[in-house]
């Protein structure tokens, strides 16, 4: 399959067409959790709903930690592939499927050690504890498979080529539902049904996208030799990726305490938030698609040296991306209550206003978050991976402010703001740093400019 250039030519187009499959790709990755909200929702309980959505700041806290050391493993890559080094590509690549099957297996290990302190620890309700404990107890088995098809999938997207993943997962998506279907509905195995419906399926996207990379992809030929673990390379890939983990790790860190303010109201409470939640979630894709786009973008361009593209391209999607958000803010306030009444049989008033709340806030400030996905997707194509960690932190603040200071004094109506106040106090060091690095690379493209010109020098001159 073709891939698409992205050193030359139209680079708002380039990016646009490479970041379409990727939208498609985590639309299909995030019905794996939809699916299952929707279907214990309304197949077994509201305590249930609540018990796989009460899950979900631990989820990002483990899972997300490991899915983002993954994305910075690849980053040598893509940045490699722009300066035609095809040593370099086997190299990294291979060594990033190593040191994350290898990590994913710690993870599952730890992930099971700490879940059910951490479900007591942030206050899930007794009813719905032993519900939580199942759910996560069979997901995390899918940790090593979760990383391993979102390596591969980074490593494709690196030499440019987004459409092939996207295959895949529409099959293990297809996958997940009819084995949700069997299990929730048919066998009646509960939240445990949902966690083993999503565990296959991460297996079948591993093994797929997998296959591809190893046997298929042009662009990477990676040997029995490139797989052997390299302390010198992992280490390199280490550096980058810790700080985009930690910057999941602190993320989550704050979600939890906010998890924890939203647990003091009650499940009706819980199950709104978390269905209001997943509809943001829905409208992010868009908005993360083409940062992620982006992100391989730059870093390839970066290793070509074309600077002066990257300034001019990265403002161009700055724009893009926030008039994006200003059409989602709208979609979020028009037809995110119908979707809210999926995850329900009976609609209960407490569940729709707390999701009718939330949804309001998330749409006033969405703005916010499309200067963030363009402001970390960038300078992680840089590979200045560290402004991921700083930005993480700011997230932390706006978090756990809302949490423990303004949640007791206003009630959930301070939860509903904690996300766009994590966004503006992530997007305000970011931009700092962005700024900076920006002002060197006009300064390094003039430089390559002037050196063209002493070269090869026009007839004015």
């Amino acid at each position: 399959m073709k891939q698409i250039s992205m050193l030359n030519g139209e680079p708002i187009k380039s990016i646009v067409k490479f970041a379409l499959p990727i939208m498609a790709s985590s639309l299909l990755q995030y019905n794996y959790t939809l699916v299952d909200n929707i279907l214990v929702g309304r197949y077994v309980s509201t305590d249930a709903l609540a018990a796989v959505g009460g899950v979900g700041s631990i989820n990002s806290f483990i899972i997300g930690a490991a899915l983002g050391l993954t994305s910075g493993f690849t980053i040598p890559v893509a940045q490699a592939f722009g300066a035609k080094n095809q040593e370099k590509i086997n190299r990294y690549a291979g060594s990033s499927m190593t040191v994350s099957f290898l990590l994913g297996l710690l993870l599952v290990v730890i992930a099971h050690i700490i879940s059910t302190p951490l479900l007591k620890l942030i206050g899930t309700p007794d009813e719905i504890l032993g519900l939580s404990a199942a759910y996560v107890n069979i997901l995390y088995f899918a940790i090593p498979f979760q990383m391993l098809s979102n390596n591969f999938t980074a490593i494709s997207r690196a030499v440019g080529e987004s459409r092939k993943p996207l295959l895949y997962f529409i099959i293990s998506i297809f996958v997940n539902f009819v084995l949700d279907l069997l299990f929730i509905t048919v066998f009646h195995w509960s939240v445990e049904g949902a966690a083993l419906a999503t565990l296959i399926s991460h297996i079948t996207a591993s093994v797929l996208t997998g296959n591809y990379i190893l046997r298929h992809n042009e662009s990477v030929h990676i040997s029995k030799e490139n797989l052997k673990p390299d302390i010198k390379t992992a280490f390199a890939q280490l550096k980058l990726g810790i700080p985009v983990s930690l910057q999941f790790t602190v993320t989550s860190i704050g979600s939890m305490f906010l998890q924890s303010a939203v647990n003091s109201f009650g499940t009706a409470t819980i199950a709104g938030f978390t269905a209001a939640g997943r509809v943001e979630n829905l409208a992010n894709i868009p908005l993360s698609g083409l940062s992620v786009g982006t992100q391989t973008f730059v870093g390839q361009n970066y290793g070509a040296g074309n600077y002066d593209r990257i300034v001019k391209s990265v403002r161009k999607i700055f724009i893009l991306n926030i008039l994006l958000s200003f059409i989602l803010s709208g979609a979020l306030l028009s037809v995110g209550m119908p979707i809210v009444r999926l995850f329900m049989t009976e609609p209960d008033e407490e569940v729709l206003f707390a999701a009718h709340k939330y949804l309001i806030a998330t749409a006033e400030c969405f703005s916010l978050v499309a200067v963030l996905f363009v402001l970390r997707n960038t300078l992680q194509g840089l590979g200045f991976t560290y402004a991921n960690a700083v930005a993480g932190a700011g997230e932390l603040i706006g978090r756990i402010s809302i949490a423990l200071i303004f949640t007791p004094l206003i009630g959930f109506n301070a939860v509903c703001y904690a996300a766009p106040a994590a966004w503006l106090l992530a997007d305000i060091p970011l931009a700092i740093i962005y700024l900076k690095k920006q002002k060197k690379f006009k300064a390094l493209a003039r430089a390559e400019e002037n050196k063209k010109r002493a070269i090869y020098p026009t007839k004015t001159d």
